[in-house]
């Protein structure tokens, strides 16, 4: 499978970049990224001969030879994104919703994805994102409302919306320098308190991000083809059934 990935940067990117690349049968991952994996990321050796990084400096546009390159993939696993906290509405839009359906337009044009082997789009949602876009969270509403239009969109191409709400995660303590650039000290000290909170006593909001990493790599390849989308509880219920 080839595969893309946004996000790498991120948290959330960068373990599913990992998780890819644990992956015998992902055979090329392109980074569509803004700047480049930092060298502080700790990866597998095989990540340099696996990966090729494609500088996209504005996600708002993709000229046509772009748009085919990428529509020759098999898969994107859309993981960019951040916190709304700080921006304003317009701005997260641009961020969360323009972004993530400007690149769902270039790919449906460029006629990504066959009817024998349709094009699965990946979205990395959150818990609680509202579709009816009724929530008082700004944010919520905002990915609520990418949740519904890609469906949308894809009707009648060869594409498939596959969404995950993720609930609460943290860079994984088996990555320290994750954690030393990812996160800032006071976030570090509210995860040493809330990791083990909502992991014990609120699983239901707590999401181990290699699981989440593992995940999405799987919707990405098509497992689970039933479902459209996935809520936290079934994404720590699902990846236990994994081999």
């Amino acid at each position: 499978m080839r595969l893309i990935i946004t996000g790498v940067t991120g948290v959330a990117g960068l373990a599913i970049y990992r998780a890819a690349l644990a992956d015998p049968t992902v055979q090329q991952i392109t980074l569509l990224t803004r700047r480049p994996v930092p060298t502080w990321a700790v990866l597998p050796p095989n990540a340099q001969n696996k990966t090729e990084t494609i500088i996209h400096k504005d996600f708002n546009t993709y000229p046509p030879d772009l748009a085919h390159r990428l529509a020759g993939h098999d898969a994107l696993i859309w993981a960019l994104g951040k916190s709304s906290i700080g921006m304003t509405e317009e701005e997260y839009t641009e961020l969360t919703h323009g972004y993530t359906m400007a690149a769902a337009r270039a790919l449906k044009d460029a006629g990504a994805g066959s009817a024998e082997n349709p094009f699965n789009f990946v979205y990395v949602s959150g818990n609680r994102a509202d579709p009816t876009e009724q929530s008082g969270q700004m944010w919520a509403r905002v990915k609520g409302r990418v949740e519904r239009e890609l469906p949308e969109l894809f009707q009648g191409a060869n594409m498939k919306a596959r969404v995950v709400r993720p609930a609460y995660f943290f860079p994984s303590k088996k990555y320290p320098e994750d954690r030393l650039n990812q996160r800032s000290a006071f976030l570090r000290g509210f995860d040493v308190i809330a990791t083990p909170l909502f992991s014990t006593f609120i699983s239901h909001l707590y999401t181990p991000v290699e699981d989440l990493g593992r995940f999405c790599v799987e919707l990405a390849k098509g497992r689970w083809p039933d479902q459209g989308t996935f809520s936290n509880t079934d994404l720590r219920k699902l990846v236990k059934e994994l081999p």
